[in-house]
């Protein structure tokens, strides 16, 4: 993800329905965009492009036209490794329905009626999954509600970006390389400055 709110994919036909989740989503910090059939949603997969790809989608599984599943299936193929997490969103509560959803790709499976706030903890916990599975793809030191990835050079607090000039970055990386340890600003100086003899203060 990048350093934008999350965009979260709604395809649900039910127009009331998509109202009151695109409302609670928003609120909490979230942008949308909603899609009352299947195809408007491939048609919009194919022609974005990468900084506009959505980061979760939510997925009717009765739909007008495609189904759920065919959509889930289609995409999945085409899209593999770029796919983002998939919550299944369904009146459709049947073990078969459950377990082939599941079984295509979907991340998440949640049967109607639903408890709004429910659902935007639900959302908020597959991206913080996948945030964190991202974040394991580079070598990356997490503290706090803080990650710093070493091969990118970047501070993230959540999906937020922390600006760092190139000497902050370098402090911050050693000491957390070094935790635990008694630093003094000379020692740090040394290893980040890489000179023996200077200004401290800059420390």
């Amino acid at each position: 993800m990048s350093d934008r709110l999350p965009f979260i994919y709604i395809i649900e036909d039910e127009e009331s329905i998509s109202k009151l989740i695109c409302m609670y989503l928003e609120k909490s910090e979230m942008e949308t965009k909603a899609f009352y059939n299947a195809e408007d949603a491939i048609t919009a997969l194919e022609t974005v492009d990468d900084s506009n790809f959505p980061d979760l989608i939510l997925l009717d599984l009765n739909l007008p036209g495609m189904s759920g599943f065919d959509f889930l299936k289609q995409s999945k193929e085409k899209y593999q490794t770029k796919m983002p997490p998939v919550v299944i969103l369904s009146a459709r509560d049947a073990d078969e329905d459950i377990i082939n959803g599941l079984g295509i790709g979907a991340d998440e499976f949640i049967t109607k009626p639903f408890s709004p706030s429910v659902l935007v903890a639900r959302i908020k916990a597959n991206l913080r999954r996948q945030i964190n599975a991202t974040a394991k793809a580079e070598e990356s030191i997490c503290f706090g509600d803080f990650t710093l990835l070493l091969n990118s050079c970047v501070l993230k607090k959540g999906n937020t970006k922390i600006p760092l000039s190139t000497k902050e970055y370098g402090v911050l990386e050693y000491m957390l390389k070094n935790a635990g340890q008694v630093l003094s600003p000379e020692i740090i100086y040394q290893n980040v400055w890489k000179i023996l003899y200077g200004d401290i203060t800059a420390v």
